[in-house]
């Protein structure tokens, strides 16, 4: 017999008092009934009316917005952006808080991730509990750091440039977005018909002066003459299978860090903010320690970023293994790096690569693994390779205490952490961990 549809609850609204703060944006309540409901746009101990946006009944969460402040924090303020709210864009998760108190929030979420997934208070993970902005991005109150190098705009059917709505295919059209960099804003998008894309992407590298506009166009539909208010590369995305197509200029766009100008091509992975890459080099190259003639792992390495900065400093003496799965990427980063004869890049997943390369002991190891970390196999793998020290780069604190919980099964400790708030209005952070063996002397 089939069980009846459980009803939906979207749309119910409770009065409810807000709780801690949880990973994803939203802070923790419950209903009267004891349900737990996950609500945006609110802060912790606000009474608000929280109205269901997702859920049903009997399930084990609701998802809410709060669309009503009772009592309001005292970090709340009158969110900057027009097109932040309920229901509204889903691009930025704090913007109802005040700058100080958005890190102070995220700094619990990180420590309630070490907790919960890995059993490390912050002392134990060699954290001070502080999140520190980038330079320049200390703004008062109802200020906007412009950080966002790379902007996605999605289209609605008319041909106007949007960001979609929080868990939503909907868009929110806008004409301008307040996080995104100036180099991004100057491009116009928001003002230009769209019509027959899926989404554009706007690029404007920090290092250079490159700008650069992905076009996704939906089946069958013709490019439009891209006229912006700057010069810019194009590129397109074919719809039927992935693959980037150069339609005028660059392929690639310039960036800069650590000293060095590295090729970015076909739309690929670099740091958004354009403190970060320098930011986050400085943090690992200052908990590494590299020394000359050492021999260094960058895993995930993308374009070669930490594999340049490892390099630099090992020497002609040291060597550096790169691996990266994307073809492109690996492309530029053996581009980039072909002034050191002592790196190799090599393609394909970490968890295959590695293994096959037969190496057995290494001095130092970078990895910056995607958003679901790197998991407990290759981090029992880097475990038994004795480093010295081991840097790890998450831009996820859930995937990141869930592998330093491995590294410990390893022989690893944390020996210090630091949180960076390099994405200001939304919930993410990066984390950089130094981990060294637990036992001296190994």
């Amino acid at each position: 017999m089939q069980a009846e549809p459980r009803k939906s609850l979207v749309g119910e609204e409770y009065e409810v008092e807000i709780g801690p703060v949880a990973h994803g944006g939203h802070c923790i309540a419950r209903t009267s009934e004891g349900q737990v409901l996950f609500v945006r746009h609110a802060l912790p101990g606000e009474r608000v009316v929280a109205r269901v946006t997702e859920g049903e009944e009997g399930a084990r969460f609701l998802r809410a917005d709060a669309v009503t402040v009772l009592e309001a924090s005292k970090d709340r303020i009158d969110a900057p952006c027009p097109f932040a709210g309920p229901g509204r864009c889903g691009g930025c998760d704090w913007q109802h808080a005040k700058p100080g108190a958005q890190r102070r929030l995220k700094g619990e979420v990180v420590a309630e991730q070490l907790q919960r997934l890995a059993g490390l208070t912050p002392e134990e993970a060699g954290w001070d509990g502080t999140v520190m902005p980038a330079e320049d991005d200390k703004v008062p109150a109802g200020q906007v750091p412009s950080w966002r190098t790379r902007v996605q705009y999605a289209v609605t059917a008319d041909g106007r440039a949007g960001l979609r709505r929080h868990r939503s295919h909907e868009v929110e059209p806008i004409d301008h977005c307040l996080i995104a960099a100036e180099g991004v804003s100057e491009l116009g998008i928001e003002k230009r018909d769209w019509t027959g894309m899926d989404s554009v992407e706007a690029i404007a590298a920090t290092g250079s002066q490159d700008r650069q506009v992905v076009l996704t166009p939906k089946p069958g539909a013709r490019l439009p003459l891209v006229e912006l208010d700057r010069p810019v590369s194009v590129l397109r995305i074919d719809e039927r299978n992935g693959q980037v197509h150069r339609v005028h200029g660059r392929p690639f766009v310039r960036e800069r860090a650590d000293g060095r100008t590295y090729r970015v091509g076909n739309g690929g992975f670099w740091q958004v903010h354009p403190k970060a890459a320098d930011t986050l080099v400085t943090a690992v190259m200052q908990g590494l320690l590299p020394r000359k003639g050492d021999m260094a792992l960058d895993l995930y390495c993308g374009v070669g970023l930490f594999a340049g900065a490892l390099a630099d400093r090992v020497g002609e003496q040291g060597a550096v293994l790169g691996i990266e799965s994307g073809k492109r990427a690996v492309e530029d980063a053996r581009h980039n790096l072909a002034d050191f004869p002592r790196v190799r890049i090599e393609q394909g997943k970490v968890e295959s690569v590695l293994p096959r390369t037969g190496i057995t002991e290494v001095d130092l190891v970078v990895l910056d693994p995607p958003r679901a970390g790197a998991g407990r196999r290759t981090v029992e793998h880097l475990s038994s390779l004795a480093a010295r020290r081991i840097a790890y780069v998450a831009c996820d604190p859930a995937a990141l205490a869930r592998d330093l919980a491995y590294f410990r099964d390893g022989g690893y400790k944390v020996r210090t952490l630091r949180v960076f708030d390099l994405f200001p209005m939304t919930h993410h952070v990066e984390c950089v961990a130094i981990l060294e063996p637990a036992e001296k002397g190994r």
